[in-house]
């Protein structure tokens, strides 16, 4: 027997207490259900996300003291947006670079080429469409920087690791007091992006090697790290971690994942933890 958590609105209390053959339901948030004593029967967390609910049980035990690290994905995680996307939409070009970008997060495509594909089409468009997405249409994903806060709280070191570009890692770390981040560089000439990208590209392999670096610097296993992403990128550095969360992520992700949130904001996997 273990306890079930429960995320979403409105949650019927009694009746997920019956649903579920539970001893009690306790409130522990406005939007957050634990009940105890259910038995962890397949297809149980699948029944209330299907319900439109995010779920997971409390076993095993969690404690934030057990984790060192927490890693994160960029795009359509640490943010709302896919930034590659945002900037060919000002080129008139979204459709096309958004249907690549869909297809290389689903894991039907290699990274590698197909971000080369997708930067080659941006070739000639002013810098200045970069800062344009980080002003008007990047936003934080619900619950980020109480996340950011709790892990500040906890000592948890912060590494933003993303497929994405440094144009915004760079800014998202000075304006959330990120530790480390880890990004592409989009090669510019005379403030005009030229279709290419510097050095080697920040890929699946590369991602989990960062976050085993972060680990060694550390001095502790990547089971003390946590580790947050959405695409099949994400998934090499997501198999090294003591947590694995999904978060709003592509079925191939959800599926490998210890936790996986569909519905709630990223503060809600603490929830996950008995303290």
């Amino acid at each position: 027997m273990s306890e079930l958590v429960l995320i979403g609105s409105p949650i019927d209390a009694g009746a997920w207490q019956h649903r579920c053959g539970a001893t009690h339901a306790h409130r522990i948030a406005a939007d957050a259900l634990r009940l105890t004593e259910v038995e962890e029967v397949p297809g149980r967390v699948e029944e209330a996300q299907a319900a439109g609910l995010d779920a997971f049980f409390l076993h095993p035990v969690l404690h934030r003291s057990q984790f060192r690290l927490l890693a994160m994905d960029m795009d359509s995680t640490l943010i709302t947006i896919e930034c590659i996307d945002e900037i060919a939409d000002l080129a008139g070009l979204k459709p096309q670079v958004a249907a690549i970008t869909t297809a290389a997060m689903r894991g039907e495509l290699d990274f590698q080429g197909s971000l080369r594909q997708r930067v080659a089409l941006l070739k000639g468009l002013p810098v200045e469409a970069l800062e344009r997405v980080y002003q008007e249409r990047l936003r934080l994903s619900p619950g980020a920087e109480n996340l950011l806060a709790a892990a500040r709280a906890a000592g948890w070191t912060t590494l933003l690791v993303s497929g994405g570009f440094t144009f915004f890692t760079e800014r998202l770390r000075q304006r959330l007091g990120l530790d480390h981040t880890l990004a592409n560089t989009l090669e510019i000439v005379d403030d005009r992006l030229t279709g290419q990208v510097q050095g080697d590209i920040v890929d699946a392999t590369t991602k989990a090697n960062r976050v085993q670096a972060a680990c060694d610097a550390l001095g502790c296993p990547t089971s003390a790290a946590i580790v947050i992403g959405d695409g099949a990128n994400d998934l090499q550095m997501m198999r090294l971690a003591g947590l694995s969360v999904a978060f709003h992520a592509k079925p191939i992700v959800r599926r490998e994942a210890h936790l996986s949130l569909n519905h709630a904001g990223l503060d809600a996997l603490l929830l996950r933890f008995a303290s």
